[in-house]
This record gives structure tokens, C-alpha cells and sequence, in this order.
């Protein structure tokens, strides 16, 4: 593969030396000025193959730095939390930054502030695991790993995939067919730094195969994707029959209206839904009657049924095959994630329980006001039904008449308050008839919620590694089961192709 380049660090500039991000971080604390700092460096490293009409396009490796510095100003006294009040202000820069500059740039972005409502004493060594969690410098991901250099990828992590795809490709020729796509492999390393002596280092791989396969005259698409970890779990022949048969499927092509029809969704289109559901659990926009987590009655749904099934929504940092982060980092604050909170412990976390609603997110200082325990993000999802065995070909085998839908598309919010969304289905809605798949069928604009397709489930399949393509690329870690959905809306036929 050759040599790309990359935001800071490409080309001639990857090949020198930098200043280690272990340097970095000590240099800017020391020449911090302000009531507290907290110091996040970002290396990545990616490595990358993309393709199309049946060869490679291009391909190549990048490095990228990210620095974050965050400044704290004490701003006056609250004796009710009992510390002073403080004042953030953050200054970002890429590749080999000025480091004094970047702390004087967010001391002075500080100065000018207002007090925060997410402040709250900086994390100490050692403090603030979430229930359930081990401390946030223990492991070899924690504290004891911070002098450890920054975990480059490599070329050769795509080397299966390449010769696979040579493979593909000659099939595909053959065949009439073209194939379209890419695949990427990177590992970040973090390392964060606090004034208040917490150092803690975490290493995070990530990796995305997708594959678009079109007939000849254009008529007929499918998509197929997967996130890994290394690669060595993708098996692109796999992928290509995958596809072929779908192919085939689109053979016959059948005009339906829209309407509300039973649905097939499989991990990946189920993940679409899920992670987008993931994204409203604000424990504070449920409590200020913002969210589908409301009580009419005010305050939150928590501890309601959400679904008839017993679903388990949760996120858990060792989950086996999705590990992520054990702590939190942030270089800005949202309504639930604060940069005060920077190295809190991040832990199992259900949220949704025997299909009901049982936590959602709060920074430390959200929490306290509400008198919940800080519940901060965790960096993959899972939904599962206790039980569930069935694949995705059994759950179709059984299906009387429906739409298997294996790709949603252009997802957007329509209404916050109930979760609406609206979306298109793509590259591949199938009609499903006594058992088998019988044709393709035209595309259609949906309006549906994540919460009301859980209301309305009927059945579910055994969950597995699955990739939303609409929001996997920063949210690569799921697993999901193939789900079975009545009275899906199908609001509106789209000429989309």
C-alpha cells in the first residue's frame, strides 16, 4: 500500500520524529496557569483500501494527532456543592502543536466564560467508578499502560481482505456484475492527563468492510457491511455470496404502495434504529419534558415498561469482541457529558431492562441535582432478547407475508419530543411470501421511532456483530438481533434507485 496523508501528520511530516504524547501532556500541565486542566492527546493510526468497478482505486496509511487542552477558571464560591464555582474553556490543535500556546489559547477562551452548570471537582486518581465498574486506572488499558508509545496499525491487517477481493473481482466480471467499497482498519490511543494527577491510556481498534454490489445495467443494488476489530473475523467470499443472492432475489422486481406492512430488519438496519434511540437517552431533556423519556407527569419514565418483550438495551466497556473505553473522555460538554468529568470510570450499564426503561445518561453534576448516579455514554451497544436463538433465515422461513428490509438510509429526526424519524430503505427491500423471498421491491421513504418499532416487536433472533451504515462510522461497536416489527410506516413510496 502507499504512503497517505492525514490531518497534521501526513506525508514528510509522519516520518519525523514528534514529541511524545506523554511529553505533551506533562509539558502542558506544567504550564498550566489556571484553577484546574485537564490535557487530552489523540493518535491515530488508519490504514485504508477503497474500490470500484471491480478493482482497487486507492489505498494507503495515515497518522493523525489531536490535542485537546481544557483550562478551569474559578469564577466565585457555591457553598452548596462546597467547591468553587468554575469557568471551562478549551483549545484544540492537530499534528505537532505549539503546547504553551494551546494552553494560554484555553486559559483565555476561560477567561471569558460563564460558570458552568456541568462543574464539579476534577477526577483524582483512582476515583469515581460507575457501579459496577473497576477503577479507572486499573488494567493494562489504565494507568499502569500511560508510558506505553501510541499502538500504530498496519497495511498488512488488510492483507486478507486485498487478495479476497482480487478474487471477487474476477467472479464478479464474469458474471456482469461490478463491485464498489472499501475497507479501513485504525487504532486510537488516547492518553489523558488531569492536574489532579490522573493518567490514563486506552488503546481502541476499529475497523469497517462495506461492499456495494451492482448488476450491469444498473438496475439491481445490495449492500453488505461489518465492523471488526482486526479483520481476521471477515470473510470476504462470505460477503460476495451474501450479496450474490441477493442479486438474484432482485431478479423480479415488484411494485408495492406504501402503507403499514410487517417488516423483517436484520442487524444491521436494526442497529440504524437502536443507536439513533441511544443518542436520546439525556437523563435532563427526559426530565425537562424534551424526550420520548418524559413523564407526562414530569420527571422520567424510568423504571416503565417501554415494550411487551423482555429487551435488554445496555453498553459494557469488556464486552467480549466490542471493548471500549473503561473511562471517560470528552473535550466538550454536552446536556449529559461534562469535560469536568474527564477519566470517571466507565461501567456495565443497562438501559433498558426486562423491557423497561432503567437508566439514562447524566454527567456527575446532572445526577447530583437529580439524585441518580452519574450514568456517563459507553462506547458500543447492545440489544439482545433473553432466549432468542433464531438467524435472520429462520425468522424469514416463518414469515407469512413482509418486507425484509437490509439497508436504511438518510436518517434524520423529525421530532425529538416522541423520536421520529424519517429515513429511505436502499440497496435492497425484498418481498417475503409463505417462507420465501420472492422479489424485489420498490424503495419507500419510512417514518417510524426506535421506541414504537420495540413496542411494536414481535419476535427477535439471536443478536450478533452488526453495522449501522448510517451512524457506523462513530459508532462501530453493536451487536444486534434480527428483528420482527408489525405496522412498520411505510409513509410514502421514493423513486430512489
Amino acid at each position: 500500500m502507499s504512503p497517505g496523508s492525514g490531518t497534521g501528520l501526513g506525508g514528510a511530516a509522519g516520518d519525523r520524529r514528534l514529541t511524545s504524547p506523554q511529553e505533551v501532556v506533562e509539558r502542558a500541565l506544567a504550564a498550566s496557569r489556571a484553577e484546574g486542566c485537564v490535557v487530552i492527546v489523540e493518535e491515530v493510526s488508519q490504514a485504508e483500501v477503497r474500490f470500484a468497478n471491480n478493482t482497487t482505486t486507492t489505498n494507503g496509511v495515515r497518522r493523525d494527532r489531536r490535542v485537546a487542552v481544557v483550562s478551569f477558571r474559578a469564577v466565585g464560591s457555591d457553598g452548596s456543592a462546597g467547591f468553587a464555582r468554575l469557568a471551562a474553556g478549551v483549545a484544540s490543535g492537530s499534528g505537532e502543536v505549539e503546547v504553551i500556546e494551546l494552553v494560554r489559547a484555553s486559559e483565555a477562551e476561560a477567561a471569558g466564560a460563564a460558570p458552568a452548570d456541568d462543574a464539579a471537582p476534577l477526577i483524582e486518581p483512582g476515583e469515581g467508578a460507575a457501579p459496577g465498574a473497576a477503577g479507572a486506572g486499573g488494567g493494562a488499558d489504565g494507568a499502569a499502560a500511560f508510558d506505553e508509545p501510541p499502538v500504530p496499525t498496519s497495511p498488512a491487517v488488510l492483507g486478507g481482505v486485498i487478495t479476497g477481493l482480487g478474487d471477487a473481482f474476477a467472479r464478479a466480471r464474469s458474471e456482469g456484475n461490478r463491485l464498489a467499497g472499501f475497507a479501513t482498519h485504525g487504532v486510537e490511543t488516547v492518553y489523558l492527563g488531569t492536574s489532579t494527577g490522573v493518567r490514563l491510556r486506552h488503546v481502541q481498534p476499529a475497523g469497517t468492510m462495506e461492499l456495494v454490489a451492482r448488476s450491469a445495467d444498473g438496475t439491481r443494488s445490495v449492500w453488505s457491511g461489518a465492523g471488526t476489530s482486526s479483520f481476521d473475523d471477515i470473510d470476504v467470499h462470505a460477503f460476495e455470496a451474501r450479496l450474490e443472492q441477493r442479486l438474484a432475489w432482485a431478479k423480479r422486481s415488484i411494485e408495492l404502495p406504501a402503507g403499514r406492512y410487517e417488516v423483517l430488519l436484520p442487524p444491521d438496519a436494526s442497529a440504524d434504529l437502536m443507536v439513533a434511540m441511544s443518542q436520546s437517552m439525556s437523563g435532563r431533556d427526559a426530565e425537562e419534558g424534551r424526550s420520548p423519556f418524559s413523564s407526562p407527569g414530569g420527571g422520567t419514565k424510568v423504571g416503565e415498561a417501554l415494550c411487551p418483550l423482555p429487551f435488554e438495551l445496555r453498553g459494557d466497556p469488556g464486552e467480549p469482541g466490542l471493548e471500549s473505553s473503561p473511562f471517560l473522555v470528552t473535550s466538550a460538554s454536552g446536556t449529559d457529558v461534562s469535560v469536568f468529568d474527564n477519566g470517571l470510570a466507565v461501567g456495565p450499564t443497562s438501559w433498558v431492562e426486562g423491557g423497561r426503561l432503567h437508566r439514562l445518561q447524566y454527567h456527575r453534576a446532572g445526577a447530583a441535582r437529580s439524585g441518580v448516579d452519574p450514568s456517563p455514554p459507553v462506547g458500543n451497544l447492545i440489544l439482545s432478547l433473553p432466549g432468542a436463538t433464531q438467524s435472520l433465515d429462520d425468522m424469514i422461513a416463518a414469515t407469512e407475508r413482509g418486507l425484509l428490509l437490509t439497508c436504511l438510509w438518510y436518517i434524520r429526526e423529525v421530532d425529538p419530543v416522541t423520536m421520529l424519524l424519517t429515513g429511505l430503505t436502499r440497496d435492497g427491500v425484498y418481498l417475503v411470501d409463505h417462507g420465501e423471498v420472492v422479489g424485489a421491491v420498490n424503495n419507500f421513504r419510512f417514518n417510524e421511532s426506535p421506541i414504537d418499532v420495540l413496542a411494536r416487536a414481535t419476535g427477535a433472533g439471536r443478536s450478533q456483530r452488526a453495522l449501522s451504515r448510517e451512524w457506523g462510522e462513530w459508532m462501530n461497536r453493536t451487536a444486534m438481533p434480527p428483528l420482527r416489527v408489525g405496522d412498520f410506516n411505510m409513509s410514502s413510496v421514493s423513486p430512489a434507485t
